[in-house]
């Protein structure tokens, strides 16, 4: 699990061991593994209450037990919009 404060100056930090994945609560509370992830509508409905001038980015990186493929992610997160990037593809670079 991640943990997450909000200072008394506003700033937002969520840190910890995991990837950042959002899911929805069962009835205890807990993620309910089975009914999939949704970070990304998360982070939709969030982005109504981000400040014009304002933005939450949120990178992600590791691996499980030093294996491969490393998982890497990142969400910036403005005003009414959503970016994401990973790595999960590939591609050319105008020289």
């Amino acid at each position: 699990m991640l943990e997450w404060e909000v200072t008394e100056t506003g700033e937002f930090s969520v840190w910890g061991y995991d990837a950042f994945d959002v899911y929805e609560a069962d009835d205890e509370g807990l993620p309910d593994y089975e009914v999939g992830i949704r970070t990304r509508s998360f982070l939709r409905q969030l982005s109504q209450y981000i400040a014009p001038d304002a933005k939450l980015d949120i990178q992600t990186a590791g691996y499980t037990k030093c294996r491969f493929p490393v998982h890497a992610q990142r969400y910036v997160v403005r005003e009414n919009e959503v970016l994401h990037a990973d790595l999960g593809s590939l591609d050319p670079i105008d020289e």
